[in-house]
């Protein structure tokens, strides 16, 4: 069953911002446009390559209003071991969530209940707290946060611009589509 379209499920729990402990529930994530990217474990490979990247895109997500979660399973006191001893993690400012009663995982779809950790899934949100993009991959298979960016552009654009779609490899800038009956069959 698709999460497109569905607002973002209630959960509470514990995470770490540069230096503090905080608590999150999924009132955090309206108001604003948000990104929720799980990841399965800290202190592990594709992760912190993953989480750098994201962090080297987050000024650009902040400047268009988005504010970024990471999840992983663990706690938000290892988020903050982790943080304090890897050069990759140490970059990062968005706020890490700890899932390790699996609730965000379950309400995103992405944990795996045989291992109990999350698929790499990345998830945006518009300001109503509803769901409007889903990516997952395998646990292989890192992710490109400038994608993301793109992403992220364009779900706004086309939230700004009722009746207009972005097509593939959209920029902000080019050229939308108007589906209609007269363009039915053109393309």
């Amino acid at each position: 069953m698709s999460l497109i379209g569905k607002e973002v499920l209630p959960f509470k729990a514990q995470a770490f911002q540069t230096g503090e402990f905080l608590e999150v529930t999924e009132n955090e994530l309206k108001g604003k446009w948000s990104v929720v990217c799980f990841y399965p474990a800290d202190f592990t490979f594709v992760c912190p390559t993953e989480l750098e990247d994201l962090q080297n895109e987050y000024a650009t997500l902040k400047n268009l209003g988005v504010e970024v979660y990471s999840v992983s399973t663990d706690t938000h006191f290892t988020h903050k071991a982790w943080h304090e001893t890897s050069e990759k993690i140490g970059k990062i400012e968005y706020i890490m969530i700890g899932d390790p009663s699996h609730v965000i995982s379950r309400n995103f779809d992405v944990l795996n209940e045989e291992d109990g950790l999350a698929d790499r899934g990345t998830f945006i949100i518009d300001p109503d707290g509803v769901i409007q993009t889903v990516e997952i991959n395998a646990g292989g298979i890192g992710r490109d946060a400038s994608t993301l960016v793109n992403k992220v552009k364009a779900a706004q654009y086309v939230r700004n611009n009722p009746g207009e779609v972005c097509p593939a490899k959209w920029e902000e800038g080019s050229e939308t589509l108007r589906p209609s009956l007269d363009l039915v069959g053109k393309l």
